[in-house]
């Protein structure tokens, strides 16, 4: 009987097939790619002593990341478009893989700005490029949950990446007459290195190419993208220039800009908060506890997307995830005690990782063919620029208002007004018919 529903429904079985084997080898792929970009946040304080790195240089250079992010971001997505998948995601692994193994080589703060830029400029365009491909493997009503497998990777990499880290930062300082920091870098550089050999002779770039799919689950998935594919051209813009103009793709901008403003104030920070709430130094111990509300993101993340699917709710539950991420930011300002605090970041956690995989199924659902690649590129480049503002602007206020508590009131205001700019969504996709993701 089982063997009859599968060739009854050719579509179902490409998907889950393509879920099956895309979905966690990308989410691996991501997972790398958040601790080579957020393991910087493990070595504040080394920075801070052995090249003289101070609190304010520490957020610029923690920021210059995503300056070189979004510079190239468009050109990246164009190119995975031509070129295909599985050619420029490896390529993207292996070079950002070396730039972070290059961190070792930090001086000074010149040094530190420099690097982290071209570790930016080597990474632009993976997360957008993942998105973009997506669109060529999962109709809309299964995107979200192959995106939440995907975004996997983001509490994956700091539940193990937290540990990780510390524990390479307690046991390698001084080998072959390195330091503990260095050496973090140099290993996790030389993981994604890894990973991305192996993603050049794994991925698919297109269905068509998928030898591990039958003749008619391929002709029955490329058939699904493509009247999709018609139909989001009838409703939205046709060419990647018109995406670059289009209002609804600059209110996508905005909105993912907002949680990323969230996401990196957090990521960059709670090791040094969790570190001075317990009186250690930033090591294993400290990565274990930091892992903790990443756990929490990890089992919230696969039942929000599923029930997304199921439902149609993607906007309106994103709006939900938007205000507990801002909540509990608000709220790990309210004590200087280690259970509550780590309790209101395993809320705000929860929050701002679950909104993304939901959140990218509304561009992906509006945008197809050239004005996708541009248009999810221009979300993800100048959204991308809120974790270069977050940790400066985390700073500024608290500079000016002698606070580290404003700090984090600034950062909590960027989810409150992300989910307005949700709610504007909603209303416009409501007058142009648009943006209706059905659940099957």
């Amino acid at each position: 009987m089982q063997h009859q529903n599968h060739t009854q429904d050719p579509l179902a079985s490409a998907v889950r097939k393509a879920r099956l084997r895309l979905a966690p080898f990308l989410a691996l792929m991501f997972a790398l790619a958040m601790l080579d970009r957020s393991n910087v946040g493990f070595v504040k304080q080394a920075l801070q002593l052995d090249a003289n790195i101070g609190a304010a240089a520490y957020a610029l250079g923690a920021g210059m990341f995503f300056i070189g992010y979004a510079v190239f971001e468009i050109p990246s997505n164009l190119m995975l478009q031509r070129l295909g998948a599985k050619v420029w995601l490896s390529r993207i692994m292996i070079t950002w893989g070396l730039a972070s193994a290059a961190m070792m080589f930090v001086r000074d703060e010149t040094s530190f700005y420099i690097l982290r830029f071209i570790l930016g400029v080597t990474e632009a365009g993976f997360s957008p490029g993942v998105i973009l491909f997506s669109t060529y493997w999962f109709p809309a009503r299964d995107r979200s949950k192959a995106l939440g497998i995907y975004y996997f990777g983001l509490p994956i990499a700091l539940v193990l990446g937290g540990p990780l880290s510390g524990f390479l930062l307690d046991t390698t300082g001084g080998m072959l007459g390195l330091r503990n920091w260095q050496w973090m870098f140099i290993i996790e550089g030389l993981a994604a290195c890894v990973v991305g050999v192996i993603a050049f002779f794994y991925l698919t770039s297109r269905p068509r190419d998928a030898t591990w799919l039958s003749a008619e689950e391929r002709t029955a998935l490329e058939n699904e993208i493509a009247l999709e594919d018609r139909s989001k051209l009838a409703h939205g813009p046709g060419t990647a220039l018109a995406a670059l103009k289009d209002r609804q793709v600059l209110r996508f901008v905005l909105i993912y800009f907002a949680i990323q403003v969230s996401v990196y104030g957090v990521i960059f920070y709670l090791p040094t908060r969790i570190s001075e709430l317990t009186g250690s130094a930033i090591g294993l111990k400290v990565g274990l506890l930091t892992a903790i509300p990443w756990f929490c993101a990890l089992v919230a993340l696969g039942f929000v997307t599923r029930y997304a699917d199921a439902t149609g709710k993607h906007r309106q539950l994103a709006g939900w995830m938007l205000g507990l991420a801002a909540t509990g930011i608000l709220c790990s300002t309210l004590g200087n005690q280690l259970v509550p605090v780590l309790a209101a970041f395993c809320v705000a956690t929860v929050g701002f990782v679950v909104v993304q995989p939901l959140f990218w199924s509304l561009p992906t659902a509006y945008l197809a063919g050239p004005a996708a690649a541009s248009g999810i590129a221009l979300i993800g480049s100048i959204g991308n620029l809120g974790g270069f503002i977050a940790p400066t602007l985390k700073n500024a206020v608290e500079t000016a208002f002698h606070s580290q508590r404003a700090g984090m009131f600034a950062l909590a205001a960027a989810g409150f007004i992300g989910i307005l700019l949700l709610l504007s969504i909603g209303a416009a996709s409501r007058r142009a018919g648009a943006l209706q993701l059905k659940a099957s």
